[in-house]
């Protein structure tokens, strides 16, 4: 009988150690609401010609899974993948190419860097050192901040005031292609409420020329056979939208696919479909997590 009671207690002890135990940090879902594998989304995403990875900026998990999907891809694809992220301007591409070729040291590259963001050693710093380390690409896909200002300001209309060497740091396809009544864009004033401001137009652009020129260098320094793996922030590719848009709007026909990061009371406030339609992966992050610093 004590033994019986032993058991009992032994096993009651390993459920509860078991139960404790059972925090997991970030779950991964497959957008049918199943979860994934790791190494089967990998695989799976691996065939695509561009993946876009959308962070939350501050979240811990988004960045370590950055790293670790960086290296599983360069396993599987070599030379052919090259990376591309919003954190960087276009403008900084020259001295961050001089960087990667090891001409000079980081403390010397990192000065002549324009708006570096706060939490580029903890964050970002990792994925510059794995391309360097590895004689990969890395593009600085975004639009200098100062051009996204201005039209936030003057609106597409301030393009005109600029000359054609700051026009080439913009996509070329804003004026073409911009569209606000675009998910995207049109969500910006939906969440305004019945507090649009009278500037709105100019706000949705400025948001559109950070996704058409991210667009934009994303193709162009893409060759038949590369792999891009780019990032930004969750709201630039989620639901096909934002960047994934203007890309299949210039260039349509790429095999294009996309992971995003929200947290859990986020996931479970979602619908089904929405959770069909945000992205081909998801990772659902704890709501306290520990963020860092930006």
């Amino acid at each position: 009988m004590k033994r019986v009671t032993l058991s009992i207690l032994c096993s009651l002890a390993f459920v509860l150690v078991a139960t404790a135990q059972s925090k997991p940090a970030y779950n991964l879902y497959k957008s049918n609401g199943k979860e994934a594998k790791y190494e089967k989304m990998i695989k799976d995403l691996a065939k695509s010609d561009m993946v876009f990875f959308g962070e939350y900026h501050t979240n811990p998990i988004s960045h370590w899974m950055q790293l670790e999907m960086s290296k599983s891809f360069f396993e599987i694809k070599g030379e052919q993948l090259f990376f591309g992220a919003e954190m960087f301007e276009n403008g900084n591409q020259l001295v961050l190419d001089e960087y990667l070729a090891g001409l000079y040291a980081e403390d010397k590259m990192l000065p002549e860097i324009t708006q570096m963001w706060a939490n580029y050693h903890t964050d970002y710093k990792p994925l510059l050192d794995f391309a360097k380390e590895n004689n990969l690409r890395f593009i600085a896909t975004n639009i200098p901040r100062r051009y996204a200002s201005m039209i936030n300001k003057k609106g597409i209309e301030g393009l005109k005031e600029l000359s054609p060497e700051a026009l080439a740091m913009i996509g070329p396809d804003l004026e073409k292609y911009f569209d606000p009544s675009v998910k995207a864009y049109a969500e910006m004033a939906d969440m305004m409420g019945g507090h649009v401001p009278p500037n709105m137009l100019n706000i949705q652009t400025a948001q559109a020329s950070k996704d058409a020129t991210m667009a934009h260098f994303s193709l162009k320094n893409f060759n038949e056979g590369d792999f891009l793996f780019h990032f930004e922030g969750a709201y630039h590719s989620n639901y096909d939208q934002g960047i994934i848009w203007w890309i299949n709007k210039i260039q349509p026909g790429l095999n294009i696919k996309s992971i995003t990061t929200v947290t859990e009371s986020e996931w479970l406030e979602m619908t089904e479909d929405e959770k069909k339609t945000i992205a081909d992966y998801i990772i659902v992050v704890a709501d306290n997590m520990t963020q860092t610093k930006r």
